[in-house]
């Protein structure tokens, strides 16, 4: 049986490889399994509920929750089985951006994961057209609980009436619209079918070796993006057990106790990990902290095709066992591969975490790509560092002569919801306009330099790719957020969100005073001189037009919640760009 529609995957798994623990979460303290028969049965109920409640195939149902959680995929089948369309929308987006997407979708129903988001939603219910409803996961005074929904199908379950609707559902039919944050502008709703995300699913998994029966993931990143909820998919098929994390707080923790073989990632998160390593081994003395940056140096020109050599071999053996292994112990033991996608990764990361015996392999792809185009794989030196790897089956890629990578296969999306104009726009025949620029090279590996829309030209008419100098610069430990600025301007610039906590280090270990507030902090002039000094070191990597002349420190923690970062953790670079306009301008003042 191959799968050809989304609720296929959990079917497949059902009849090939049913496992006792196929989604886990937290509850009261405890990890709560359920098999996967469980995990139909209860799709099955809500699928026969929706149904008495008068859903229709292609109905749109809205789907928010604060964290990853059973109850979540179980809604997301259920829905899928009798043909509805799943609106997955990212939790914490403004009122009046649950308003948009609400009304443009028409969804008639709401599934909601606590009061919080409830109370959001209730706010502007009255402006909703078309919401019939709101059900939440979590008990919440005046809102139906999802457990009545399951009584409802319990009652009401007919498997032939169910299987007859399941059997009418097609591959090429409408599955889910997910509206993209984006960085600038409306959300775009982008339209997936069934096909798309299961060819991408089979597809991408020849390109990760998991070991069935006996490997498990943790699933952290939001499943209302297309990156997480693709791989949970590619879980499900795989026969992987799926733990979700408690909350973006929790994830330290939640790895140690459930010491997954698999993980997927975002740069940013990445960055985040290997800064907390550093900065408890920076803090180490005497012969401990040489030993320590010694082991990072070995790490640092780690090679995955082994062709480093023989000593190094046996430098790296002892770098591990004195530093390296107690990275890996401390998430968990037993990763053997964690993917990266969302944006790029800075080399320097992947081979620090792969000489940890935790190999990174980049992917690459967009939401209306469903997600992956192309991969690396650890097999056979299938892997590229400083690339996204080779295309997946079924995927063909290309160098339009502007630089842009256009893409076409099984995987791209039908178009964006309501908006033929904008789908035309971004498909040539059935090659689809990616955004992003990139190089392919003679053996087939792919490689992103920037955002096509992200480029921009100084008053000398000199293009700037942004997002390749920023890789390069927040190699400085002392840069948490960094974007570089200059459109039209006679130089570029940068402002930047210092790592507040590697700054008081560096304060102290140079005996520098300070004022120990973010405000203070970026108003050093030596943590400034020390920044533009550690930008210095890169200017040989960049033409003297891309070289970053100045640079403003921000008081604030760029974040989700304020509007600097996407939901995957990208800067949004026109919410930047606003929020601090008045260092900009003190910026080119007198340029």
């Amino acid at each position: 049986m191959t799968p050809k529609r989304i609720f296929d995957i959990l079917a497949f798994q059902a009849k090939s490889n049913p496992i006792e623990k196929c989604l886990s979460m937290k509850k009261n303290g405890d990890w709560e399994a359920t098999s996967t028969l469980e995990f139909l049965e209860a799709a099955n109920q809500i699928s026969s509920a929706l149904l008495e409640l008068g859903v229709k195939p292609q109905d749109k149902i809205a789907l928010i929750t604060t964290s990853n959680r059973t109850e979540w995929s179980i809604f997301d089948m259920g829905i899928l089985q009798l043909g509805g369309v799943t609106v997955p929308i990212y939790p914490t987006i403004s009122s009046s951006d649950y308003e948009y997407i609400l009304n443009h979708s028409e969804s008639t129903y709401c599934i909601v994961s606590d009061e919080e988001i409830y109370l959001k939603l209730s706010s502007i219910k009255d402006k909703l057209k078309k919401l019939k409803g709101i059900y939440s996961f979590e008990e919440i005074k005046g809102c139906k609980h999802w457990s009545e929904l399951l009584q409802i199908g319990k009652k009401t379950l007919n498997e032939e009436k169910l299987d007859k609707v399941k059997s009418s559902v097609n591959s090429e039919d409408l599955a889910t619209i997910i509206y993209t944050s984006g960085t600038t502008g409306v959300p775009k709703g982008v339209m997936l079918n069934h096909s798309n995300i299961v060819s991408n699913v089979i597809s991408a998994s020849k390109k990760i070796p998991l070991n069935i029966n006996s490997s498990c993931t943790l699933s952290f990143l939001p499943v209302c993006h297309i990156f997480e909820r693709t791989f949970v998919y590619l879980y499900i098929y795989n026969s992987l057990e799926v733990y979700f994390a408690e909350s973006l707080e929790t994830i330290p923790e939640n790895l140690k106790e459930v010491k997954p073989h698999f993980i997927t990632a975002v740069p940013r998160l990445l960055e985040k990990i290997y800064g907390k390593f550093y900065e408890k081994g920076d803090a180490l003395k005497g012969y401990k902290k040489i030993i320590f940056k010694w082991a990072i140096k070995i790490a640092e020109v780690y090679e995955p095709d082994n062709s480093n050599g023989f000593w190094y071999k046996q430098k790296l053996k002892i770098a591990q066992k004195l530093v390296l292994n107690k990275w890996k112990a401390a998430l968990g033991d037993n990763i053997k591969l964690i993917a990266s996608g969302s944006a790029p990764l800075q080399t320097r990361l992947i081979r620090l975490f792969s000489a940890a015996k935790m190999p990174i392999v980049e992917g690459y792809g967009l939401t209306e790509t469903s997600p992956v185009l192309s991969f690396n794989d650890i097999r056979n030196n299938d892997l590229k560092i400083g690339t996204v790897g080779k295309s997946i089956e079924g995927v063909e890629i290309k160098i339009a002569e502007d630089g842009e990578i256009l893409c076409k296969g099984p995987n791209i999306m039908v178009g964006y919801y309501k908006n033929d104009i904008l789908t035309s726009e971004v498909m040539s025949g059935d090659f689809f306009h990616t955004g992003d620029i990139g190089t392919l090279d003679s053996e087939g590996f792919l490689k992103i330099t920037d955002r096509k829309k992200q480029m921009f030209k100084t008053s000398g008419g000199k293009y700037i790719a942004p997002q390749v100098i920023e890789n390069q610069l927040k190699k400085s430990l002392l840069i948490e957020q960094i974007m570089v600025i200059g459109e039209g301007e006679k130089m570029p610039a940068a402002l930047i969100q210092p790592n507040f906590d590697q700054s008081r280090l560096w304060f102290k270990e140079n005996g520098v005073s300070f004022e120990d507030t973010q405000a203070g902090i970026c108003q050093n002039k030596e943590l400034i001189q020390q920044i533009t000094d550690e930008i210095r070191v890169h200017d040989d990597k960049f033409g003297s037009w891309e070289s970053v002349k100045v640079i403003k420190l921000t008081p604030d923690v760029w974040s989700v919640d304020q509007g600097h970062l996407t939901p995957t953790m990208k800067v949004k670079r026109k919410a930047v760009l606003d929020k601090y306009q008045p260092l900009v301008d003190e910026i080119y003042k007198y340029f």
